[in-house]
This record gives structure tokens, C-alpha cells and sequence, in this order.
């Protein structure tokens, strides 16, 4: 079957789907699926703008909410994940996935799905290393810390998804898994992302969750988006024995979607053709989510999976064929996901403005159904529940201990990530300004562009197969390692680096808590989020 696969959508549904329509007329190419790598933004009215991690510049309705009301429907079955730029009140609702509308459906903080026999898995958000081991805690209405730490990654998320055995044959992340440039053009890379250059040597671009997934998961296909460049690479997995056959990822990260942008891609997947055409749960997932229904936290104290290390006395929480068994018979063998979408929100009114609605923390009867019909704890029900009994709080305490204790009793180490605290108002942190002339160009052979004469190619997109060294492994805990020492080293050496490797400005983004307005500032390396043409109005 043919898979749609696009990077970051910022809200321009309207755009991704005339696109697709455009592909059919010209090439007569119908995808039967559509894949997207998070920010989705699924924005359904004035409430959810103000849930999104952007400045209040950047806070556009776009067309969502007309999916949502059901003025429009999705052409086709989309299935995404979330990123760093989304209304984060509404995905919260469906901690465990669901329709965020009819023909559109959020796979959750993470999760796994079936469609025509293909198995599809992904995690949503970014990793931050100084929230990756707490609880899923924040709820609106979000403050200016916890705005972002919603969106991101969290142990358990992945601790889950290592517990999966069975093959996968699509994943996908936000951010991309780190060390993954290098089984690509690295080269072509760094000519259109210089200011990746520091990371990348050092082996810090990308998630280290993600890497970690990647190795354990090894799917057929990768896919992830963020950055805003599309990037290829073919990596060839090390084999565990001599018996076991050896595997390969192929990764694609996506462009943004925008005009005359490469954000779409089109690959044939093997699939069952005896499978219906509907969504389906999968029962190794949801044998795990009941297996580890007992690890769900909603605290923000830090914490530690369970591992084998003497300190727990059980580690392992994948599960038995008889475990699978069991939620097969539970469901009567119908894996079929209910089409039980339900509006949660008032929907946007262009006629009718609200800008000084307040988001609510809302109960999901998706969730609340999909809960009680696996018996498992609803997220944002235990979060309600500890905010009446005072024990948690939907927002951080003025004076927030410095140091916080994990479940061992060590405290959490410093981030290697530099993390800026600073308001809304002017930038996220989680990104820099950096002009991006010229950054348009694809770092492969092959694209989906709207108007070329020519069918899309999704192999020529992989030239040479390179097998990962024991020595580049990334465990997601290792981006925890670095000492204050190391982190000040890394902050000089990115700035000497960047001054050297760009011949571009850097564009300044206002002043620090120190007055001085004057100094450019490197946030991070992810640039230009939103639309190429307001770079150059970026303050």
C-alpha cells in the first residue's frame, strides 16, 4: 500500500491535504495513509492558541478546528504524533491516542496501531534530559515552565515501548534520533545546517531516547521531522546472534510544510491484503500498557524505570504470548479502534472571536472509555484527583526545590541541554534565530514536489549501508552524565563554532535578564519553525 508521509505541519492541513490531491490528479498516486511527525498543531479554537509554546506572533488559528467541526474531513486516514509546537492542552486529553477528529488520529504520549496488517509505533514530543524522569504532572492552564515540559518525552514512554518484542514496520519521533547523521549525507548536511556542526561532532545532535528506541526497535522505516531539512540515511543493525537475521532502518526526516517546500514523501509498504481498512489496536501494545499500568506517575519528582540492578524486584514488563492472548480474547478478536470521536471544545468562530478564554483541564470520554475497557489508571483523571487532594499542583511552585530527588535517592544530574526559562513573550527556548537563505535545497535525490513532471522515488533517497560502532551507542541516560564543567566547555566551543561556520547574522531575539540587548544569543539549533517569508521580519 502506499504511505504518506509528512514533516511538521503547523496547522496548514488545508495545504497538506490539496497536496496529496494534487499528487493523485498529476501522477495518479492515492495514498491509502498519511503519517506526520508532530507538530500537528490541531488547534481548535482561542483557548488551544494560547496552550502552545510559541510567540504570541506565531499563534494562528490555521485550518484545524474546520476538521474538528466537521465542515471538513480528512480525505484520508491521517495518523500523527505530537512535536513541540502543539496545542498541548487538547493532545493531553488522549494520553493513550485517539481521534483529535473524524479520519484523524493522535497515537498519544506513545503507541503502537495496526493498519492493513502494518504496524506503526511513535512517541511524541522532544527529550529534555532535566524532565525525561518525571511524571506526566502538567495540566491547564499551563505557566510559562510547565507550557513546555508538557511536550516532553518521558522515561516511562520509552520504558514502555523497549518492552515490545514483535517487529515494527513504521516509527516515528519529533526530534531525530541522535547519531543518525551519521549513516547519511553528512556532508550535504552540515553545507545547508552549518550551525549543526558542534552537535553533530560531538555526537549531542538529536534525541538520545529516540537513538535508544531505534536500537532496540529496529523498524523498517524511521521517520521524523523538527529540524526542517529532509535527511536520509540507511543504517544496518549489529545482530545479537548468529542466528538472527540482520535488520535495517531507513530514516527519513522531513521539511516543513510550506510552498515549494519538499515536506511530503510517498513509499510503497508491504502489507496484508486480507486486513480491513480500518485502524486497529494492536494487543502487544495493549498488553503492555496493562502489564505496565502500575508505573504511571503523575508527580513531577524524578524517578528511575525499573531495571536490573538489584533495586527492583521486577525489570522486565514485556509480555507473554498468553498475556496477548488475553486481550485478544477480551476484545473477541475485533481490533477494530471505535470511531468514538467527541467534541470536548468549542469549536472556533471567526465571527465570533474569544481571545480571552482560559483553557480547563478536561476528562476525555475517549479516554475514559478506552480506560475502563483495558483497565487502566486515566492519566488526567489521577491528576484531577491529586490536585483536589493537594498533593500535586497543575503549575510549579514559585520556589521550586533546586535539586530533585530521583527514586534512588540521587539527585538529577545536570542537562547537557542549555534551558532558558525565560517567558513566552519573546522566544521558546527551545529554538534559536538564525537566518536560513539558501536551506531549501534537498539533502537527497528524491522528492514530492507539487509540481515536478516525474513520479516520486523513495529509494534513491538511501545510496550506502553503514553499521553502527558499540563505541556511538546512546542510552537515553547518558544525556545526564555531563558535569557543569563540561556543560560551560560545550557552551564556549558552540560559540566559537558558530561564529567561524556562519557567514550569515545571527538575528537578535531581544535582551537577557542582564539588560544586554545588544548580544546575539544562541538559543539552540533548530531555527526558521514557522514560515520562511517571516524570518526576515523575526526581531
Amino acid at each position: 500500500m502506499k504511505v504518506a508521509v509528512a514533516g511538521c505541519c503547523h496547522g496548514a492541513l488545508d495545504k497538506m491535504y490539496e497536496t496529496l490531491e494534487l499528487l493523485q490528479r498529476r501522477h495518479n498516486v492515492r495514498p491509502d495513509l498519511l503519517l506526520c511527525c508532530g507538530d500537528f498543531q490541531a488547534v481548535r479554537n482561542e483557548a488551544d492558541l494560547r496552550c502552545m509554546a510559541v510567540p504570541p506572533k506565531y499563534r494562528q488559528m490555521q485550518t484545524f478546528y474546520r476538521y474538528y467541526s466537521g465542515e471538513k474531513k480528512a480525505p484520508v486516514l491521517t495518523v500523527f504524533i505530537g512535536g513541540n509546537h502543539e496545542a498541548s492542552n487538547h493532545l493531553q486529553e488522549l494520553p493513550y491516542g485517539g481521534w483529535v477528529a473524524p479520519n484523524i488520529y493522535y497515537l498519544g504520549y506513545a503507541g503502537v496501531v495496526r493498519f492493513r496488517g502494518v504496524r506503526i509505533g511513535g512517541i511524541s514530543g522532544i527529550f529534555k534530559s532535566h524532565d525525561y524522569r518525571k511524571g506526566h504532572f502538567e495540566c491547564p492552564p499551563y505557566n510559562q515552565q510547565t507550557i513546555r515540559s508538557a511536550y516532553h518525552v518521558r522515561n516511562i514512554e520509552v520504558f514502555k515501548l523497549k518492552q515490545l518484542k514483535r517487529p515494527i514496520d513504521i516509527f516515528m519521533s519529533h526530534d531525530w534520533p541522535r547519531s543518525i547523521y551519521h549513516y547519511g549525507n553528512k556532508k550535504q548536511l552540515l553545507k545547508m545546517k552549518s550551525f549543526f556542526r558542534q552537535e553533530v561532532e560531538s555526537n549531542t545532535l538529536g534525541s538520545p531516547a529516540a537513538s535508544e528506541l531505534l536500537q532496540h526497535l529496529k523498524p523498517t522505516y524511521w521517520f521524523s521531522a523538527h529540524l526542517h531539512v529532509k535527511f536520509a540515511a540507511f543504517m544496518q543493525h549489529q545482530t545479537n546472534s548468529k542466528e538472527e537475521l540482520p535488520k535495517a532502518t531507513k530514516f527519513l526526516a522531513l521539511d516543513k510544510c510550506l510552498p515549494h517546500r519538499d515536506f511530503l514523501q510517498i513509499i510503497d509498504v508491504e502489507h496484508d491484503p486480507s486486513a480491513g481498512d480500518s485502524l486497529e489496536y494492536d494487543a502487544e501494545w495493549i498488553a503492555i500498557l496493562k502489564a505496565t499500568n502500575s508505573l504511571v506517575n503523575v508527580t513531577q519528582s524524578s524517578w528511575n524505570m525499573p531495571e536490573k540492578n538489584g533495586l527492583h524486584a521486577k525489570w522486565d514488563y514485556s509480555v507473554t504470548e498468553e498475556a496477548i492472548k488475553e486481550v485478544l480474547e477480551e476484545l473477541n478478536h475485533d481490533l477494530k479502534i471505535p470511531c468514538n470521536f467527541t467534541l470536548t471544545a468549542a469549536c472556533y468562530d471567526p465571527s465570533k472571536p474569544q481571545k480571552h478564554v482560559e483553557p480547563v483541564h478536561t476528562i476525555n470520554p475517549q479516554t475514559t472509555e478506552f480506560c475502563a475497557r483495558f483497565g487502566l489508571i486515566d492519566i488526567n483523571d489521577r491528576i484531577q484527583q491529586a490536585k483536589e487532594e493537594g498533593s500535586v499542583r497543575g503549575e510549579y511552585e514559585e520556589e521550586e526545590e533546586e535539586e530533585e530527588m530521583d527514586s534512588t535517592g540521587s539527585a538529577e544530574e545536570p542537562s547537557e541541554y542549555n534551558t532558558d526559562n525565560s517567558g513566552l513573550s519573546s522566544i521558546n527556548p527551545d529554538e534559536i534565530m538564525l537566518d536560513e537563505e539558501g536551506g531549501d535545497e534537498d539533502l537527497s535525490t528524491c522528492s514530492v514536489d507539487p509540481s515536478p513532471d516525474h513520479p516520486p522515488d523513495f529509494s534513491a533517497s538511501f545510496s550506502d549501508i553503514r553499521i553502527m560502532p558499540d563505541s556511538m551507542a546512546v542510552s537515553s541516560d547518558d544525556a545526564m552524565d555531563s558535569t557543569n564543567e563540561e556543560l560551560e566547555k560545550t557552551g564556549v566551543s558552540k560559540q566559537v563554532a558558530e561564529k567561524s561556520l556562519n557567514e550569515r547574522p545571527l538575528k537578535r531575539i531581544g535582551g537577557n535578564e542582564n539588560g544586554n540587548s545588544g548580544i546575539k544569543k544562541i538559543k539552540r539549533r533548530n531555527q526558521a519553525i514557522y514560515a520562511a517569508e517571516d524570518e526576515d521580519k523575526t526581531e
